[in-house]
């Protein structure tokens, strides 16, 4: 992480990252596709996702994130940057010379040797079935379903934790500490995602905001009466209702948003409220 001069008011708040770290290339072009922006729009046209448009162009990165290429060695050549996740990626050369980006697990650097196997060496970043990973070990971009690609623990500096062998299940801690149960057939990568220090990125000013693809958000109270539940009143006035809403007068926050679903009997400890 690095801090900016504070010549101007954005530099002052602004923490970035050092990137240093990066490979300095051009992203491989046969893994690239354009992506349509759509600005919060649906198929009709209609504003579904709210403050969504404009921001950088991006082109994006086609990412394996299963285990196509089983039992073959791969070279990591590059280190990259995606814009389209929190994550970094790397690029991996096949022994039969295809290339393909995966998510970098935290400590991969150029050079290494990987592979994907049912089972293989416990090293940062090969690809194992979950009942060859020894108890204590950490791990990412986990199946959910045996051969869906990884679904779990993808986001920046995330991880779960093998925590026992069942059976034919495997015990996972995950990122929220909820602990859950898996088919121990699924694949994990080893290691925790790399970029760990994303978490502490302070924008700075609103410019940068607007790169991203994000428009302004105006607070409720800032509104009057007939366009927002928390709107009207002289001065900065609080919102006149017991809990925060809406501007379709629906609850906002502290309301239970998690359906169930039928992973919901792998789970065996919910993940602790926040004090």
């Amino acid at each position: 992480m690095k801090k900016q001069k504070p010549t101007t008011p954005g530099r002052r708040h602004a923490i970035k990252e050092d990137f240093s770290i990066l490979t300095k290339k051009e992203p491989e072009k046969t893994l690239l596709l354009k992506l349509q922006k759509r600005a919060g729009r649906a198929k009709s046209g209609r504003i579904t996702v709210r403050h969504q448009g404009g921001g950088a162009s991006k082109m994006y990165r086609i990412i394996d994130f299963g285990q196509e290429k089983l039992d073959v060695l791969a070279k990591v050549i590059a280190l990259e940057y995606d814009p389209n996740r929190t994550a970094f990626i790397v690029l991996l050369e096949y022994k039969d010379g295809e290339k393909r980006y995966r998510i970098a697990p935290h400590g991969l650097k150029v050079g290494d040797e990987v592979i994907c196997a049912d089972k293989a060496e416990i090293k940062i970043g090969n690809r194992i079935k979950l009942k060859n990973i020894t108890i204590g070990t950490v791990i990412c971009n986990i199946e959910l379903e045996i051969g869906l690609g990884g679904k779990l623990a993808r986001g920046a500096g995330t991880s779960a934790k093998v925590l026992a062998q069942e059976g034919k299940y495997t015990h996972l801690e995950m990122p929220s500490k909820e602990v859950r149960i898996l088919l121990n057939n699924c694949f994990a990568t080893i290691g925790a995602v790399s970029r760990p220090e994303h978490k502490y990125i302070r924008v700075g000013k609103a410019g940068r905001t607007r790169h991203r693809g994000k428009r302004p958000h105006v607070r409720g109270t800032a509104m009057n009466p007939p366009d927002h539940p928390h709107g009207g009143g002289e001065g900065r006035s609080p919102i006149g209702m017991p809990s925060p809403k809406t501007p379709w007068g629906k609850k906002a926050l502290g309301v239970k948003t998690r359906k169930k679903k039928w992973t919901d009997k792998y789970i065996i400890q919910r993940r602790k409220k926040k004090s």
